[in-house]
This record gives C-alpha cells, sequence and structure tokens, in this order.
C-alpha cells in the first residue's frame, strides 16, 4: 500500500521518560530547588531591573499564568530587598500654622515611634505638672499681688471722679451694669419730681454739669479697660512665665535629643508655643459642668489631639528594603486615606486620621502589583503614573477625586517616593498598555518575559523533578517515587504541546502532584507511585469531559455521522478542537465537497451563511489558488466547488481544515473514494505544502475516540503534517494502540503525498509536455477540468 510509506514508526510518537536512567527511589532525596526553571531570559532581565536604580526603570513581568512569576518575583526580590538599607520612618503631626496642611516628618527607622512615645509622656507630664505650679503659693501669691494692685489702682480713680462729680453736684453710685450718676442738693439725692421744681437756671446749670460728669465719666470707663487689660496682660504673662519654667526644660530636652532633625526641633520650639499660648487647656480642674459633661469631657480630649504624633509608616521591624504585594489595589489602599469621625451629626477629621497606603509602606523598596486589578481601578494607575512621575505621594480624599462630592478636607504634606514598581500581567495586557499608553514605556523600561516552556533536556529534567522534590516538602505531600516522578514530566511535555519541551505552567504541574498524593494518601500509601499520578490525571479528564463523552456517545449512536468505515467520494473527516477553556478535545467532522461546472470557483458555504471565520475563509480562497496554478495554466478553470461542514451548528473558525477540504475536492474532480478510516488536520498553501497547525494531540486522540466507539480496524488513523510529529505527547491508550498496529500516524509534506494515502492511488507527477502520468489522481482531476473547460466552452457558444 502506498500510504505505508507515510506512516510514522510507533517509536517516534512515543516519548515516555526512562526512569531507570535516574539513581533515587523517591523525590526526597533530590537536593533543594535553586533559582527559577528554565527562565533564563525572564530571570536576566528581572535581575538587571532590580539592579539599576534610575527613574523608570521600573518593571513589568509579562508570562500566562502558572509560569512562576509572582512566586519568583517574590523569592527573588525578597533576597533583594535585605540587601537594601531600611527606609525612614514618616510621621503626620499638626501644623501649628495651617491647621489643615499637617507636616511631615521624616526620622531613621525606629525614631518614629520614640517620638511618638517621647510627645505622649511630655503631654502627660504638662497635664500633671501645670496645673499644680498654677494652684501653688508662689504663683497664687505673685498673681494676688498683681490683682491687688490693679484694684488699688481702679479704686483710686473711682474715688478720683467720685469727687470731682460731688463739686459738681452729682452722686456717683455703682450698679451691676456699671456706673450711675444721680444730682444733689444740700447733701441729698434729688429725685425727679424734685428736679423738676427747680428754677429753670437751677436745671440748666445741672444739665451742663451732667455732661460735663458723663464725659469725665467716659473717661473713667477708658482708663478702668486700659488698666484692666494692662492687668489681663501681666497676669497672662505671669502665668506664661510660670508655665515656661515648667515646659521649657522637658521641651530642650527632646530639642537637644532630636538637634539632628531641623524639621523635628523646629515643630518642638512651635508646640512649646501653641501650649505656652493655650494654657486654659491645662488649667482645666477634674471638676466637670453638670449639662453635658460627656460633650465637655471630649472636646478637653480633642484639644490634646493637636499634640499628638501619627507614626504613619513605621519601619522599626523591617529588615532591609520593605516588600509589599498589594493584592487589592484601590486608589485608597495604594495611597493612603483620610478617615473621618462622626459625633452628633457632624463630620470632622484631622491629621490623627491620616492612614497609609501601599506606596507609603512600599517607599524605599519595592511594589508588587497585579496589572490586571491594577487597571480596573482607573483612578489607582491614573494615581501611580503620577507617583512615579512626580516622585512624591499625597493622600488625598477619594470622594474630591471623584469629583461627586467636593469637600474642604486636610491637605498633608506630600512625601517623597523613591521605590520600585513590580507589575505582573499578560503579555497581551503589556502590549496593550505598551500601544495605548504613552506613559507606560517611560514608566516601565524593563519587560521580564516568562516563557510557558523549555528545552526538554537533562538539566531541565533535573530541575523538574527538584521541582516535585521542593513542592512536596513544602506542601508537606508524601514524596514520589521514580516511575511517578517520571509521568509527571511526561505530564510537563504534555502540557507544552511538545515532546521536545517542558511546560513552565508549574501551577499546573503543582495540582497534579497534589491530587497524585491525595490519592496515595486516601489508599494508605505513604509514597506517591505511577499508578496514582495516572489516577490523578483520569480523574481531572472525567471532571471536565462530559460534553466530550456526550458528543462521542452521539457519534457512536450514529446521531453524529461520522465514518470511520470503508471509503467514499467528496468526503473526508476533518477533526476540530473544542476548547472549553479547562479542558479541550478533538471532535471528528463530516467534510464534503461537490463539483460541478461553473466559474464561480470554490465556495465555501459556511462563508456564505456567516458562520465561517475570516481565516477559515482565508484557507478556503487559498484552495483556488492552488488549483488555479497547478491544473489552469493552459485552460481555464471552470469549476465550481461547494464545500461544508456537515452537521456544524456553530461557527468555525482556523485553517487546520483546509487540506482537508482540498483532498475532498481532488477526490470529488477525480471521482476517487477516499478511505474514512483516516482522518485529517492540516493548513495548505497555494503551493500544496502541508503546514503544521495547533492542537494536535487532542486531534488525534478525538478521532481515536471515535474509532474506539464504532470499533477499530486496525486501518484508521489520522494524517497530520510531518513537521506535527514532535507535537503528538498522546496518551497510554492511544500509544498501545499505535504500537499494536490498531491505529497508525501517517504525515506528509505535500498534499500529493496526503492524497495517496487517502485514495491508495499515486498523485503523478507532471511530464515535459505539461500532462500529468495517467491513471494517477492528478490525471484524472486535469483530465475532468479539461472537460468541464470544453463543456462549458461549447455551452457558451451554443448560447452566442
Amino acid at each position: 500500500m502506498s500510504a505505508d510509506r507515510y506512516r510514522v514508526p510507533s517509536a517516534e510518537v512515543s516519548h515516555g521518560c526512562d526512569p531507570s536512567r535516574w539513581d533515587f527511589e523517591t523525590t526526597e532525596r533530590l537536593p533543594s530547588l535553586g533559582g527559577l526553571i528554565g527562565q533564563e531570559r525572564a530571570a536576566q532581565a528581572l535581575y538587571f531591573g532590580m539592579q539599576v536604580d534610575h527613574k523608570g526603570y521600573n518593571i513589568f513581568l509579562a508570562g500566562r499564568g502558572g509560569t512562576g512569576k509572582s512566586t519568583y518575583a517574590r523569592e527573588l526580590i525578597g533576597k533583594a530587598a535585605k540587601e537594601r538599607p531600611r527606609p525612614m520612618d514618616w510621621c503626620y503631626v499638626h501644623n501649628f500654622e495651617r491647621a489643615d496642611q499637617p507636616l511631615a516628618l521624616c526620622l531613621p527607622p525606629g525614631r518614629g515611634g520614640e517620638l511618638v512615645r517621647d510627645i505622649d509622656e511630655l503631654i502627660e507630664e504638662l497635664q500633671v505638672e501645670l496645673p499644680k505650679v498654677f494652684e501653688g503659693e508662689d504663683y497664687e501669691k505673685r498673681r494676688t499681688e498683681r490683682v491687688s494692685r490693679f484694684q488699688q489702682q481702679s479704686q483710686e480713680l473711682i474715688e478720683e471722679l467720685e469727687a470731682q462729680v460731688e463739686q459738681l453736684g452729682f452722686s456717683l453710685r455703682r450698679t451691676g451694669s456699671g456706673f450711675m450718676t444721680i444730682p444733689i442738693r444740700d447733701g441729698k439725692p434729688l429725685e425727679q419730681d424734685e428736679f423738676n421744681m427747680l428754677p429753670v437756671e437751677e436745671r440748666r446749670r445741672l444739665e451742663e454739669a451732667h455732661k460735663e460728669v458723663q464725659a469725665r465719666l467716659g473717661e473713667l470707663l477708658r482708663k478702668l479697660r486700659s488698666l484692666e487689660k494692662q492687668a489681663r496682660e501681666e497676669l497672662r504673662g505671669l502665668e506664661q512665665e510660670v508655665a515656661l519654667a515648667v515646659v521649657e526644660p522637658p521641651v530642650a530636652e527632646l530639642q537637644e535629643k532630636y538637634g539632628a532633625f531641623p524639621r523635628v526641633a523646629n515643630y518642638l520650639a512651635q508646640m512649646r508655643q501653641n501650649i505656652i499660648e493655650n494654657l486654659e487647656d491645662f488649667k482645666e480642674g477634674e471638676e466637670e459642668p453638670a449639662a453635658l459633661p460627656w460633650l465637655r469631657r471630649s472636646a478637653r480630649l480633642r484639644s490634646f489631639t493637636k499634640y499628638k504624633v501619627n507614626l504613619f509608616v513605621d519601619n522599626s521591624l523591617t529588615e532591609g528594603g520593605p516588600v509589599v504585594f498589594e493584592t487589592n489595589p484601590t486608589f485608597q489602599n495604594l495611597f493612603g486615606k483620610i478617615e473621618y469621625r462622626h459625633e452628633l451629626g457632624a463630620v470632622s477629621t484631622d491629621f490623627t486620621l491620616l492612614r497609609p497606603g501601599a506606596v507609603h509602606r512600599a517607599n524605599g523598596g519595592y511594589l508588587i502589583l497585579q496589572a490586571a486589578d491594577l487597571l480596573r481601578n482607573y483612578l489607582a494607575w491614573e494615581g501611580l503614573k503620577r507617583v512615579l512621575t512626580t516622585g512624591e505621594i499625597r493622600v488625598e480624599d477619594y470622594a474630591n477625586q471623584l469629583g461627586l462630592f467636593p469637600s474642604t478636607t486636610l491637605s498633608p504634606e506630600p512625601i517623597p517616593v523613591e521605590l520600585k514598581v513590580i507589575l505582573i500581567g499578560s503579555p497581551l495586557l503589556y502590549h496593550l498598555l505598551y500601544s495605548l499608553d504613552e506613559d507606560f514605556r517611560d514608566h516601565f523600561k524593563i519587560k521580564a518575559d516568562f516563557d510557558t516552556e523549555m528545552d526538554r533536556n537533562e538539566d531541565n529534567m533535573q530541575a523538574y523533578l527538584q521541582f516535585i522534590g521542593a513542592f512536596c516538602r513544602r506542601e508537606k505531600l508524601p514524596h514520589l517515587d521514580r516511575r511517578a516522578a517520571a509521568r509527571v514530566v511526561d505530564y510537563g511535555s504534555r502540557l507544552a504541546g511538545d515532546r521536545r519541551k517542558l511546560s513552565t505552567r508549574f501551577s499546573e504541574v503543582g495540582k497534579l502532584i497534589l491530587e497524585s498524593a491525595a490519592w496515595a494518601s486516601l489508599e494508605g500509601s505513604p509514597v506517591v507511585g505511577e499508578e496514582h499520578v495516572l489516577r490523578a490525571l483520569r480523574e481531572q479528564t472525567h471532571r471536565h469531559n462530559r460534553l466530550e463523552e456526550k458528543i462521542q456517545e452521539r457519534i457512536g449512536r450514529g446521531d453524529l455521522l461520522v465514518d470511520v468505515h470503508g471509503s467514499k467520494v467528496g468526503q473526508v473527516n476533518g477533526i476540530s478542537v473544542i476548547d472549553l477553556g479547562d479542558y479541550q478535545f478533538g471532535r471528528p467532522t463530516r467534510i464534503s465537497a461537490r463539483t460541478y461546472i461553473g466559474q464561480e470557483g470554490v465556495i465555501n458555504i459556511e462563508r456564505e451563511v456567516k458562520m465561517g471565520g475570516p481565516v477559515h475563509s482565508k484557507g478556503v480562497l487559498i484552495l483556488s489558488g492552488y488549483l488555479a496554478g497547478k491544473y489552469a495554466q493552459d485552460k481555464p478553470l471552470a469549476l465550481s466547488a461547494s464545500l461544508c461542514f456537515e452537521q456544524l451548528y456553530e461557527g468555525i473558525e482556523g485553517d487546520s481544515a483546509s487540506s482537508a477540504e482540498l483532498y475532498a475536492i481532488l477526490s470529488s474532480l477525480a471521482d476517487l473514494p477516499i478511505d474514512q478510516g483516516i482522518a485529517v488536520t492540516g493548513s495548505v498553501n497555494q503551493e500544496g505544502e502541508i503546514q503544521p497547525v495547533g492542537g494536535i494531540t487532542a486531534k488525534v486522540e478525538g478521532f481515536f475516540a471515535a474509532c474506539l466507539a464504532k470499533g477499530l480496524t486496525g486501518r484508521q488513523g489520522v494524517l497530520i503534517p510531518r513537521q506535527n510529529i514532535p507535537n503528538l505527547v498522546l496518551q497510554d491508550e492511544v500509544l498501545r494502540a499505535i504500537e499494536k498496529g490498531d491505529f497508525h500516524i501517517y504525515a506528509v509534506d505535500h498534499v500529493d503525498q496526503g492524497i495517496e494515502v487517502l485514495i491508495g492511488v499515486p498523485a503523478g507527477r507532471r511530464l515535459p509536455d505539461g500532462s500529468f502520468e495517467p491513471n494517477t489522481v492528478n490525471y484524472l482531476v486535469d483530465r475532468r477540468l479539461a472537460e468541464m473547460a470544453g463543456r462549458l466552452r461549447d455551452f457558451t457558444k451554443g448560447k452566442n
């Protein structure tokens, strides 16, 4: 049979790892894994990015999920962070000049908490000592002296005025509201009736004198007020003088302690001045007013809030540079927030309610973020770019950022930022950001590209085995024996879709190890064996392949028309891949072609009804180019051909069925039947070369399952592009059938080779005279096309 020379030997599709090459009994004896497996390119980029401290050299880790990006980033960055110096502590304090603009103080790590304790102790000390000094005998004596002098001076002024008023015929009396002047006669005050009975001249004299008295009284009041003001100032000066003797020593001690930090020393000076100017807060006694005592107490406590220190960022326990992995990068979680307190329906805030974000905590170190999570919060992404541009971070009210409820709030002093940001995301996300956001390329100049596969060589297999051992130790699982470990290595190749490669999607590999260990534990086995790995793989498949089983059941019943026996003209089995996200499988589909005289060319029924995608339509149009180039050099191509995927009710995309479609057309033109036991996959170009396609393993296993459901004959198989042979990583059941000769893999490079396999007739070479070898497929196709061209020409002439 001519197809035999294109059959792939079973040895070429076998991929099993030989465990006898290894000298360990279980993975427990393997050394610990060091570094990242199979990601040299990404590791070098990440290492370089970590060494460059210039602005803009932040890092984007690009790769599919499960390739170890996050784990490796934490491990490597954690090591690098330990070599960095500890960042400074940051504190927010009250701004005594602008209360709405809290001040940021920077201190060495650990000194921020020390400042908090020192200030708290200072205020507690003053709350005790200041009331004592104001209750002391010395203060009371000096205060009494000043009050007595004021009272004496006041009395002298009043007595002097009384004498002057009496000379003018009036008496000066004190009342609760001030002073009152009353006219007198013969030493007695006049009543209103008596005053009215006085002679006119007398009344006029008294009225004029009263004006003089009022002027002198006004002058007295001005002098008394001035004297009272002077007395208050003297008493206030006395209070401040006495208080300063108490406040100055501890504050001076703190200023000396923090003398190396001018901003702290300046803050202490301002705080000392504020305490001196607000002594009433400290002089308050323990007695509370009867009305709303709790409200009074709350107000008094708030009066001392301004003297507190908000330890905003505490690096006292940090080892080296901080590493912050923010899993929920909202605006507030990244850049901090301003909290509010609610009392009696009123909302208020102060600097003690400022809360740090991840950027504050990572300042001086590293901030790791998932790019997709960050971009879901648009304000957070814009805010991060602003921080990287300006080199400083401001705590801003989130509501004001949204612009929904603008309000008057705090505007804290910004803090300078020096950190390296590591974004983790997919390659697609990286390219979208690079193309659509001009700022992105300025801020993230290092790309660490994580691959999903690596070469299957001895070194990488040893690394795989070390990963298995390390994973078991980390998760406290029973270790794998050699045969089980070999199965996991083979699974790595299946994940990669290439026998020459191993997958670096270690989350999937770890999932298999976990489930294998679970089956071993359920059976009471202290070691994970090969049977446990195979059981885990079977159970994984069983959990996800319900739809595949339904389709295979319908094929077995004949509800889905798929022939795997006999031969038919213009009909071939193609194979499509159904990808459910968590599982993919191959489904055989009947492809039929009908050819007839016409000039429409190849008609794609799926395209006509808008069920075919652009790539599939492109593949069909390529067929017209191939047919015209091969058979229409000496005659017009008077061909119409319709192609259809039978019983396909969903959309179709991709060009992997284009070779199958071409075989169906050639079979129809040559009137030669195609072996229905051989399914076909592979794309074709205009030269007739067969090109590799994806999902080859799933396609072979899908058609094998259909043949198994309808009965194996020993002649069935799949025709694939030769370049896809290394991509076959087949299940044991399929491999055993191939070894026994019950199922076959055929590999070809050209349409002529494929048509020989399917029809069993040589394709036929072109002879020097332009014709093809007689009784070959190409000969019959060429003759048929010539006949069709002649009939079309005769028909056209007859009409004319």
